[in-house]
């Protein structure tokens, strides 16, 4: 598999592990593993499905996206990852699926407010969702758009990706990130779970209101602050 062995054997796991967790049916998604040394990334190849898939079908591409090793086209949404990996300093990993529940938040158009402690464990703020894609910009390079679209929502509302680590696209469906390609795939599988919860919340009470803000805080400080005490030490 040549000098990027290691990357694209991380990459493969990562992809199996979006079918493992159902995050995607068919070729409905994809995971990178960036090497930032390196300058490039491994992504699925497109249209594979994933039991067909092998750390040798996995394409590595540099951050202009130039292929330079693989036999295969790399994803369609190459363009998307090259992106965020060029803006979001830190990443080393992004998934894209169109796992259900996600995709019908950003088919509504709507951030996930978080309404209980499973969303708080894991982030205090709402998920954002994009706006629709404006008609040039689907002209111009859909897929390199659809990156610019999430950098500039981020931009624009403030957001920091080294925070929030997942987003929804309107009408399109969710991308997740983190310091693995694993990691990415991880964050979405609890994105996916998040929106399910969500939308049952909205079913049974249309007017639910958002958790109060010190149960929000005791949840992601018990994991994450500077006193955590949740797991093994």
């Amino acid at each position: 598999m040549g000098m990027y062995k290691n990357l694209r054997e991380e990459a493969f796991e990562a992809n199996l592990e979006i079918s493992r967790q159902n995050l995607a049916i068919y070729t409905w998604g994809n995971s990178s593993a960036l090497d930032p040394d390196k300058g490039v990334f491994a992504i699925k190849p497109s249209g594979v499905p994933y039991d067909k898939l092998t750390p040798e079908s996995m394409v590595v591409v540099d951050l202009d996206g130039k292929t330079v090793e693989g036999a295969l086209n790399p994803s369609s949404d190459t363009k998307t990852h090259q992106v965020l990996y060029r803006e979001f300093s830190g990443i080393l990993g992004i998934t894209h699926t169109h796992s259900p529940y996600a995709v019908a938040w950003a088919q509504a158009r709507r951030s996930v407010p978080v309404y209980g402690t499973t969303h708080a464990d894991h982030g205090t703020e709402e998920v954002p969702c994009t706006d629709f894609m404006s008609p040039d910009a689907v002209k111009n390079n859909y897929e390199l758009e659809t990156g610019n679209l999430i950098v500039e929502t981020f931009k624009k509302r403030g957001l920091n990706p080294a925070y929030i680590n997942m987003v929804l696209v309107a009408g399109h469906g969710p991308f997740t990130w983190g310091g693995s390609a694993a990691q990415s795939v991880y964050h979405g599988a609890v994105l996916e779970e998040v929106c399910k919860m969500a939308l049952l919340t909205l079913s049974l009470d249309p007017l639910a209101k958002p958790l109060p803000a010190h149960i929000i805080k005791k949840h992601w400080e018990r994991k994450h602050g500077p006193d955590a005490y949740y797991g093994q030490r």
